[in-house]
């Protein structure tokens, strides 16, 4: 069985926040990047998750190749997290010049899944941290014509089937289908395993296999964006705050009072 695992570098959100209620975050000259020279990028969180319900697959005992694959420059440090994580094989796609939104993204996954073999099994995180859109792997599955199930608290391999839980506003709902199949995972799958020391010496004299755009013999409709980004700007963060003195009757009665004037 080959499981293909989508992941994506983003940016520390954690940083972006502290940044942004410090009042540092700052918008580049062309009105739509963040200026990110001192936040740190890392594995986006759910699709960590992802690779970590990969390696729970092959925990039940599943004979399968988990294999990584990013888009973007420079994406051997993520890459080498994710081999160091258990995947068998890393895979670095080069966009070069061309605007990635969901459309292009599943595209280029697309087309590189299909020439390199197919997938019985494509996981995804439920969405980016960066962009919280969640089209890319709805978008995949369509482009692939696999089957498709959300929001994965946990997937189970039987044969040629796969069951997944699904988390939900109403509670966890099972539902089941054919491989092959395209499953986006979300936090509820718990906490994703820590790398080891050793396998994160081994990762690191892994090199991933690369590929440029070009050679997947897209069209340049197929590499024209649908969405593009006019403007991303930073809002203005507000704090106001104030302290009640006195003794917990003083208190609760002048709380009382601000409410009832609000």
């Amino acid at each position: 069985m080959r499981i293909v695992v989508c992941v994506k570098e983003v940016l520390d959100p954690a940083a972006v926040n502290n940044y942004a209620l410090a009042g540092k975050l700052r918008i580049a000259a062309d009105g739509r990047t963040p200026e990110v020279a001192a936040i740190p990028r890392l594995i986006n969180g759910y699709d960590e998750q992802a690779m970590e319900a990969a390696l729970r697959i092959r925990d039940q005992g599943i004979d399968c190749k988990i294999v990584a694959v990013s888009i973007g420059p420079d994406q051997k440090n993520l890459l080498k997290h994710c081999a160091a994580l258990g995947a068998d094989e890393i895979v670095e796609i080069h966009p070069g010049d061309i605007a990635l939104d969901g459309q292009v993204v599943a595209n280029i996954l697309a087309a590189w899944i299909t020439q390199t073999g197919g997938a019985d099994l494509v996981l995804c995180g439920r969405q980016a941290s960066d962009d919280d859109q969640g089209v890319v792997p709805l978008l995949l599955a369509e482009k692939l014509d696999f089957a498709a199930a959300t929001l994965a608290r946990a997937v189970e391999i039987d044969g040629t089937n796969v069951k997944v839980v699904r988390a939900t506003a109403d509670g966890d709902e099972v539902v089941q289908g054919k491989l092959p199949a395209v499953v986006t995972v979300s936090n509820e799958i718990g906490t994703p395993r820590f790398p080891t020391a050793k396998s994160k010496m081994a990762a690191r004299k892994m090199s991933p296999v690369e590929f440029d755009t070009p050679a997947l013999g897209l069209t340049a409709q197929q590499l024209q964006p649908a969405v593009v980004l006019l403007k991303q700007y930073v809002p203005k963060v507000q704090g106001n705050c104030q302290f009640l003195t006195g003794g917990p009757a003083d208190v609760a009665r002048q709380l009382i009072e601000k409410i009832r004037a609000a």
